[in-house]
């Protein structure tokens, strides 16, 4: 069952039928207190707001159970307010006989321990759009005692479950360490990605994009933090943490983790910094009304709103703007600024010339990589990648346009949507200009995979929509597939 299935799905849920997740999830307020079940509720009145804003209607089929997804989302990406370090490392901590009193440098457990790649994410405290962690700790353990490897990571994963910059976020997590386990001590990298707002991302006909599905074309920051004889100028071991890393291809050098800016790192202050310098549109004023009759302002309200019900102050300095930045992403999907107009689209739009976005096998023609960038209907979280487009043309060598493929997926991607009903509608797009055969191949990363219980850090998904002959052609369907595979084995 896809996406699309949504709306009579929830009506079999209500009914007590569906899958065991989906069900766990209707029931999750349960063991809630009082307290937090009133913050969960206003959460999901701020979401309702939000999307009235955007002007959806959020009792349509797909939108009904937003608001209690996007809750809890935020509740569980945020739960690090709630936990204490002490909990976690109280008993974790165990003698170790073959330490000295002192600090050991040498083999066995009195040297540098460090535990690499931890995977993590953390919402961003200027947007409120979560962001990818890579985390690597190391200590060196004293008083002849060691700590379970396993509560560096959940240490790591307390702090990160906050609203977070890069760099306080790696303080944090050093300091808690080096309070509650008395080391020599402590070492913290982070490798973090943010991704780009639309402005930025393909989200606009005229942008390219990497075609290869990881984190390329991210912010990307290296921050650190050091305490004790780690911190030390003229000790050795910051140079050891650094080589223990290498030994897994994590290649830091001294230096690197010195660069980072807040000022560059979540881009809605980048953007913002643009809009002072007049190098873009104005932002919507606070009094403009969606057409459902929410103006910006009490849009803006409902996210300081979810920001208190998380247990935040508003009004923290870096806080502060941070409701007018979450609405600005927002914004990027109003449903109603967009209209595809192909009415007017024909053969005369095609064109004889093949470069290397084109591959004509026959009278396959392929246009591949079409960057996108789209915002999840069921958890108000972004997903981007890349479109690939085959059809069949009985005119060799004639091949539509690729700005015009581009502004189709741009229609379709830049509202509320989900992957399976976006590769749908871009396929019958197409199909009503060439309706001899089109298929299409999306391949997407989506921040609700790592933000949320599943955190599958990574992940990305494809989905395909084939109409015409290549519903019936399965040589047609695996020449166009195997096209796209050579192309990503090339960017590889």
């Amino acid at each position: 069952m896809g996406a699309l299935d949504a709306g009579c799905f929830e009506e079999e849920l209500e009914n007590g039928v569906g899958l065991e997740e989906d069900v766990a999830e209707i029931g999750w307020e349960s063991g809630m207190t009082d307290s937090e079940s009133e913050s969960a509720r206003a959460i999901e009145d701020a979401v309702r707001v939000l999307l009235q804003g955007l002007g959806e209607d959020p009792e349509r089929e797909g939108l009904r159970r937003t608001p209690h997804r996007v809750a809890k989302a935020f509740r569980e990406g945020t739960r690090g307010y709630k936990q204490k370090v002490k909990d976690i490392v109280q008993g974790a901590l165990f003698p170790e006989a073959g330490l000295e009193t002192g600090t050991g440098h040498a083999g066995g457990a009195g040297g540098l321990v460090v535990v690499r790649n931890i995977n993590l994410f953390s919402y961003c405290e200027s947007c409120l759009l979560p962001f990818s962690i890579q985390c690597h700790v190391g200590y060196v353990p004293s008083g002849r005692r060691v700590v379970g490897l396993s509560k560096l990571s959940r240490v790591a994963d307390v702090f990160s479950k906050r609203l977070q910059d890069p760099q306080r976020l790696a303080n944090e997590i050093c300091s808690a360490l080096h309070n509650s386990i008395k080391p020599a001590g402590v070492a913290v990298a982070l490798h973090c990605w943010h991704i780009q707002f639309p402005e930025a991302l393909p989200c606009n006909s005229n942008s390219t994009y990497p075609s290869k599905l990881d984190m390329q074309g991210w912010i990307q920051v290296l921050v650190s933090s050091s305490s004790g004889v780690l911190k030390e100028e003229k000790s050795s071991l910051w140079d050891d943490f650094l080589a223990l890393l290498k030994l897994k291809s994590i290649n830091i050098e001294r230096g690197d983790t010195n660069l980072y800016s807040a000022s560059s790192w979540c881009p809605s202050r980048v953007l913002e910094t643009s809009l002072c310098n007049g190098h873009c549109a104005r932002s919507p004023k606070n009094g403009k009304t969606s057409k459902t009759g929410v103006t910006h302002a009490s849009m803006m309200a409902a996210v300081a709103s979810i920001l208190h019900s998380l247990g935040e102050d508003p009004s923290r300095k870096e806080l502060v703007r941070t409701p007018h930045h979450y609405v600005q992403w927002l914004m990027n999907s109003r449903s109603s600024n967009l209209d595809l107009r192909l009415n007017g689209l024909s053969k005369a739009n095609s064109c004889n010339v093949v470069d290397g976005n084109f591959t004509c096998l026959n009278e396959i023609q392929s246009v591949l990589n079409i960057p996108f960038c789209s915002q999840c209907e069921h958890h108000l979280l972004p997903f981007h990648g890349v479109v690939h487009i085959g059809y069949l043309d009985k005119q060799e060598g004639k091949c539509i346009e690729r700005s015009v493929l581009q502004s189709v997926v741009h229609s379709f991607a830049c509202k509320l949507q989900v992957q399976e009903r976006l590769t749908r509608q871009i396929a019958e797009a197409v199909y009503s200009i060439f309706n001899i055969g089109v298929i299409v191949v999306v391949e997407a990363h989506h921040l609700c995979m790592i933000s949320r219980g599943i955190e599958k850090v990574g992940s990305n998904t494809a989905t395909i929509a084939v109409l015409g002959q290549f519903s019936t052609d399965a040589k047609a369907k695996g020449l166009f597939l195997q096209t796209i595979a050579d192309n990503n084995a090339s960017e590889g």
